[in-house]
């Protein structure tokens, strides 16, 4: 894995764009706090949302969550032009699940208007409601996570659910991603002031 376990950390690790940087940096973290909340994701979680179990507490609606990592192997890709952050969490405001399962929705989820991929949205019909039933019962909460650390499991690529905002004293840069690598904070200023990389 890139990074020391939560139990020896006490992070989770949360992903912005470059372009949000400074104002995460300054007034932290909140779920609806980015344009791509609305543009790119809304409708997606409310569709997840909408088949979720009566036994999965009430205040767990993903709509309303920040999304964060366990942890990220140690060959994982990054976007480009992006930040990475060290997070700290209240972990019983916090869930855990299989973000392998939602992925596999998403792009169907999204090409279904597009006519040439009319495909899609019999593919939602048929295995949607199943694959989101999954999603939700094998997830967990964040607690019960680090006593059975299914995120550990293979295949089992473990989303954070956040549900609180974070304030900018938990938020830590680690590094940020360009177009050719990942360089860390103090790398960054190395190179501002002899231009290598």
């Amino acid at each position: 894995m890139l990074f020391s376990d939560y139990t020896q950390t006490g992070y989770i690790y949360h992903i912005v764009p470059i372009t949000d940087l400074n104002k995460t940096l300054n007034r932290g973290i909140k779920y609806d706090d980015k344009n791509t909340y609305v543009t790119k994701y809304l409708q997606f979680h409310r569709f997840i949302d909408k088949y979720k179990p009566i036994y999965i507490p009430d205040w767990v609606i993903r709509e309303k969550a920040i999304f964060g990592s366990m942890n990220f192997s140690s060959n994982h890709y990054f976007h480009s032009h992006s930040a990475l952050l060290a997070v700290k969490i209240n972990p019983k405001k916090c869930w855990i699940a299989n973000e392998n399962l939602a992925n596999c929705l998403y792009e169907p989820y999204i090409l279904k208007n597009i006519e040439e991929f009319k495909e899609a949205e019999e593919y939602i019909k048929k295995n949607g409601e199943k694959i989101i039933q999954r999603y939700w019962e094998t997830s967990l909460s964040f607690t019960d996570n680090l006593e059975k650390r299914k995120d550990k499991n293979k295949g089992y690529d473990a989303e954070v659910l956040i549900f609180h905002d974070i304030l900018p004293k938990d938020i830590k840069l680690l590094s940020i991603v360009s177009d050719h690598k990942i360089m860390s904070v103090e790398e960054w200023k190395r190179f501002f002031t002899t231009k290598k990389l």
